[in-house]
């Protein structure tokens, strides 16, 4: 039987639609063979760490959680002056470089050992390879504002969008049904409008008008950040909808307008982004160090920090989600985007939530998670 007797039923743009499907299959195929082979030939790595700063005890922690990475630590050294008796009784793979202070740092023989064939990195580089987020505090300023690192190529940008659009644009008519039942059950669970809206803060600091269900009574006046002040002004359905994320599902209109894609951080309100620029710019008690740089990409209705994180309730919190989201933007890929969605589609199939459970943070009349990713 000829191949067009199967392709012929297809609407018109399905034939791309099939092809850019089978294209992210593929890539997700060869990417999971690509690593499974690459944790194998990484397994067994003797690591010996120079210096006992607090990245490189975090580092230190973090191998002895991740037995499955099969990395040794060997030895600990602090003086530099014993790194060269170390590297010959050790033998180590790998030099992770955690120097705290302003040591001098034995250069020459570094590059003797990495002559040798040894693999030597700092500890920022290890503990973001092991916990999939930066070390912002250990990041210096002059490596941030100069690097390419937070400038995601176009490539990777076109990629990104063009999967945002072929399967916002397919999750839209497939949910539109869906999407009606749920503004009618909203209508008859209790009084307000059906839809939530907010102003956002978007891509190079652009505002846009965010859509979502509502999920709370609506009230005057000023309301707390924090859904521990405002949990009982969820409504009966929107404790369900909240739960498996359907919530959300109207922002799908603003990943086909542009101002969203699927996978990004996520966009905060425009009330609260002047508070976290004052935090990243060192105005605030509690720094929160290149927030600013999330701005870099669109915004998403899910994202990395949402797939290893929670809820932010405090600055704290919010700077802990921050290393996450600037994670996203230096290494943000086609690949990484699909990993997100399978993340999250299994997360809210099971009901389980996104992340850690955690408090919902909510804003006003309309209140609302201040999500950063």
């Amino acid at each position: 039987m000829k191949l067009d007797v199967f392709l012929s039923p297809l609407p018109p743009g399905g034939y791309q639609l099939v092809m850019s499907l089978f294209l992210i299959v593929g890539l997700l195929v060869g990417r999971t063979v690509y690593q499974g082979v690459r944790n194998r030939r990484q397994a067994g790595k003797r690591l010996l760490i120079l210096g006992t700063s607090p990245l490189a005890r975090r580092v230190v922690e973090e191998i002895g959680r991740r037995p499955d990475l099969g990395w040794v630590i060997v030895d600990v050294v602090e003086d530099t002056e014993k790194l060269d008796i170390a590297i010959e009784k050790t033998r180590p793979g790998r030099i992770v470089v955690g120097l705290g202070g302003r040591p001098q740092l034995p250069v020459g023989l570094l590059l003797e050992s990495r002559a040798r064939g040894i693999l030597v990195e700092g500890a920022v580089e290890t503990y973001e390879r092991l916990t999939g987020k930066l070390a912002l505090e250990a990041l210096p300023a002059g490596s941030v504002v100069f690097s390419d690192d937070f400038q995601p190529a176009g490539v990777r940008l076109a990629l990104t969008r063009q999967l945002s659009l072929w399967l916002g644009a397919l999750g839209l008519f497939v949910c539109l049904p869906l999407l009606a039942v749920i503004a009618l059950a909203i209508k008859l669970d209790s009084r307000g409008p059906v839809f939530f809206l907010q102003e956002r803060i978007g891509r190079r600091g652009r505002t846009f008008t965010l859509v979502k269900f509502r999920t709370m009574h609506p009230v005057e006046g000023t309301q707390s950040e924090w859904e521990r002040d405002n949990c009982d002004r969820i409504t009966r359905l929107g404790w369900w909808l909240r739960r498996y994320r359907l919530d959300e599902l109207p922002q799908l209109v603003n990943v086909l307008r542009g101002e969203m894609n699927l996978v990004g951080p996520r966009p905060h309100p425009v009330t609260n982004f002047a508070v976290l620029a004052q935090a990243a710019r060192g105005l605030h008690e509690e720094a929160i160090p290149y927030y600013s740089l999330r701005c870099a990409v669109r915004p998403g209705i899910t994202g990395w920090a949402q797939v290893r994180y929670r809820y932010a309730n405090s600055l704290e919190e919010e700077m802990e989600k921050v290393r996450y989201d600037l994670y996203y933007v230096k290494h943000i890929s086609l690949w990484l985007d699909v990993r997100i969605l399978f993340e999250t589609a299994k997360a809210v199939f099971t009901g389980q939530g996104l992340g850690r459970p955690a408090v919902v943070t909510t804003r006003g009349e309309n209140a609302d998670r201040l999500e950063a990713a």
